[in-house]
């Protein structure tokens, strides 16, 4: 009977792609002529995958790092039967917890043409530095920087990294700022084309489930991980990892060198610890161009 509950339930974890989380029609009030609401239907990019759970419903198995999804059941030896079976799910069970932080650039010059000349500001720099030594006198013990490849994002790094000494840096392409999926409700001061949501979009989709999910079964220690990128492709993170409708991503806001924590339990549970964070900056000192 075990045996045949956890083939059940292998079946409703693999089902569907990791993407289907979080994406399917959504129906927002639209105002018509009368004051009543029509629907709106949103559809989801084509590499969104199929329907989400319905709302309130928490998929333990959104990283796909479930135990019950990472074990061949056919393989199943029928002479040792669920002794076997149990030995390997807790061969393939996460023992330690991830502590994901994630930073927002420092201000920037927004208004030169060129990508390679948005350089931080004066005043970005200082908000790199105070970041910098806000995560240092946290005393925890960083396994890395991974940053994108921006130069605002490099430069912040670089100011950050002087205060976190021997912690490697790397770079990817992935957390570049782009435009994750269309905003609901949407704003009128920011409409991009629709191809950057599907180009943007799918990259942006694949940094979180590249970066975002519960820890290795070989990871025996808690780790710390920093990741500096910019405040599109963070709001997107949160909204993906707390199971929120990831449409809604640009109601937050976040300020220039803010820290974000996610913690990823080994159970796939998944908290909120601080969202843009900048209360280690005098006020004078705070911005969110």
């Amino acid at each position: 009977m075990a045996f045949r509950q956890a083939l059940q339930l292998a079946a409703c974890g693999l089902a569907g792609g990791s993407a289907a989380v979080l994406f399917s029609a959504v129906a927002v009030g639209k105002p018509r002529a009368g004051g009543d609401a029509e629907p709106r239907v949103v559809e989801a990019p084509a590499w969104a995958g199929s329907a989400r759970p319905g709302p309130g419903v928490w998929d333990p198995n959104w990283d796909r790092r479930e135990p019950l999804s990472l074990v061949n059941l056919r393989k199943r030896n029928l002479d040792s039967g669920e002794e076997e079976l149990a030995s390997r799910l807790d061969h393939c069970k996460a023992k330690a917890t991830r502590h994901i932080f994630l930073i927002r650039h420092s201000q920037y010059h927004v208004d030169a043409s060129l990508e390679k000349d948005r350089t931080l500001t004066p005043l970005g720099r200082e908000q790199a530095e105070l970041t910098g030594l806000r995560l240092a006198s946290l005393g925890l013990k960083f396994n890395k920087i991974v940053h994108s490849s921006m130069t605002r994002a490099i430069e912040t790094t670089d100011i950050i990294s002087k205060h976190l000494p021997g912690v490697c840096k790397v770079s990817t392409d992935l957390l570049r700022e782009g435009a994750p999926i269309e905003p609901d409700p949407p704003v009128s001061h920011w409409k991009p084309e629709a191809v950057q949501y599907y180009e943007d979009g799918a990259r942006i989709e694949a940094a979180f489930r590249n970066y975002i999910h519960r820890a290795d079964a070989k990871q025996q220690e808690d780790s710390y991980e920093i990741f500096i990128c910019h405040a599109n492709v963070i709001r997107y993170i949160v909204c993906r990892a707390l199971q929120f409708p990831p449409e809604g991503w640009l109601r937050l806001s976040l300020n220039n060198g803010s820290i974000t924590h996610l913690v990823v339990r080994p159970d796939g549970r998944v908290a909120l610890r601080t969202l843009g964070d900048t209360g280690f900056m005098p006020p004078d000192k705070i911005s969110r161009s």
